[in-house]
């Protein structure tokens, strides 16, 4: 049984099964800009969680959702982000959607994440919106205003904060959400379901309020409840998401259904780089395709982000970069030394570390165990490590790149062989992991040693 940490409970929980299915919910991006690698260890979270449950003979329902309407923040005052993208580009904002849109699918594909089974757009899905704020407001838990805008009543969910622990007699007035309003609230931690046009043009839609568009919240709701059905085993975030975002969105679901929409909430901690929080300003912001540029396999990020537990703060370096690029490169160049057969063998302390709060760091260390157990048979070290890469993602059965020696190399494999003819093993063995992280991996045999 898989368990998993449940930000709502405080606890590590089972995750919860209705029959042979699992449904799952993940917030997905709003697509104005490329994902960065903080969102992508967000969505990779979600992979693992798919990668388990699949491992474990389950069947999943996975959605994630694009955001390309009705996003707001701070940042862009009483602006849509694709619409403020749209200036910035001089396009049309949709165009923009389906833009980043596209790069985000392009960048999921390079770090090996799922697929999930559908993307609905928020665009696409208004009526849907409309129809779960109509019964809201039918069933008291909102009201629309004069100007034509309809906000949900934080007051009536007695609950609220259960996720988060902001409760609303702690919310101090003026707190901003996601735009600012029109003082027409009745009470200040109230937020907009429905937002009145008024001077805008662009990415409005009719509804019985009037002309106007979506809120944030209002989108996750109204998805994740129509397509799986109103049954979400398991809601999937960034930390930053929590607040807000998802203590919104689980008194509106609450509100419409009349009990505990979702089961659990499963949230990936912040992601910082080189110290600090990623940011344009700080001229920070690391994105796949840098990664490409600088000669790294995009799977190093994979492997870099599952050095570190998904809910703990994680500082990402170039240098860890670097190094799990080596590391890739030399457990690939092993498993094609190791044989080729396809067999995957569990291994009970891997096992244990998947199904215990997927326990990433303590699987890898498990499998660099395994690779310098001189008494494990390379058979079994590549069924092994089949089995681990159904979770990790890794491609390790990638085929190794054939590549010519360097000079460098040859004279550490010249003198790791001067070293065992003197039988100076420290120095043999400092000189094998050389070259193991230079990406070749060394055999001792009775003829001596062989390499590839």
């Amino acid at each position: 049984m898989i368990a998993i940490y449940d930000t709502l409970t405080r606890g590590i929980k089972v995750i919860p099964v209705d029959g042979s299915s699992v449904n799952i919910y993940c917030c997905g991006p709003t697509v104005y800009r490329d994902a960065h690698v903080g969102n992508l260890r967000t969505f990779l979270l979600a992979d693992l969680i798919v990668r388990v449950l699949r491992l474990e003979g389950r069947q999943v329902n996975f959605i994630q959702n694009i955001t390309d309407v009705g996003h707001m923040s701070e940042d862009f005052q009483d602006e849509d982000k694709l619409l403020q993208q749209a200036k910035l580009e001089k396009q049309d904002p949709f165009e923009i959607a389906r833009k980043y849109e596209e790069k985000f699918h392009q960048d999921l594909a390079k770090i090996n994440i799922l697929p999930a089974d559908s993307y609905p757009r928020a665009s696409e899905t208004i009526d849907l919106m409309l129809q779960s704020i109509a019964q809201l407001v039918a069933s008291g838990h909102a009201y629309a205003t004069e100007v034509g805008t309809v906000y949900f009543d934080a007051r009536s969910v007695e609950s609220y904060g259960a996720i988060s622990g902001n409760k609303l007699d702690s919310l101090k007035p003026g707190h901003r959400y996601e735009y600012s309003d029109e003082g027409d609230k009745r009470f200040h931690a109230d937020w907009a379901l429905w937002k009145s046009a008024g001077n805008r043009t662009e990415m409005v839609w009719d509804s019985p309020w009037g002309k106007g568009f979506p809120g944030w919240h209002i989108e996750c709701t109204a998805m994740s409840l129509e397509l799986l059905d109103k049954r979400i085993d398991l809601h999937v975030g960034g930390i930053d998401l929590r607040f807000p975002h998802h203590e919104n969105e689980r008194a509106q679901s609450n509100s419409i259904i009349g009990q505990e929409a979702v089961k659990m909430w499963v949230h990936g901690e912040h992601l910082l780089f080189e110290g600090r929080k990623m940011s344009k300003s700080a001229g920070n912001v690391v994105l796949v395709k840098d990664l490409v540029e600088r000669g790294l396999d995009p799977l190093a990020l994979r492997l870099a982000l599952l050095e570190n537990r998904y809910r703990s703060q994680m500082d990402l370096t170039w240098a860890g970069l670097e190094a799990a690029n080596l590391t890739l490169k030399r457990w690939r160049t092993c498993m094609a030394t190791w044989g080729e057969n396809q067999n995957q063998l569990e291994d009970s302390e891997i096992a244990g570390a998947i199904a215990k709060d997927i326990d990433t760091p303590r699987v890898l260390l498990r499998m660099r165990a395994i690779e310098k157990d001189i008494s494990v048979p390379v058979e079994l070290k590549r069924s092994v490590f089949l089995y681990a890469d159904s979770v990790l993602g890794l491609d390790l059965d990638h085929p190794a790149a054939v590549r010519e020696l360097t000079s460098e190399q040859i004279e550490l494999l010249q003198l790791r062989a001067q070293a065992r003819n003197n039988k100076n093993w420290s120095e043999s063995d400092r000189l094998r992991d050389l070259l193991s992280n230079s990406g070749i991996a060394v055999n001792d045999g009775p003829d001596g040693q062989s390499w590839s």
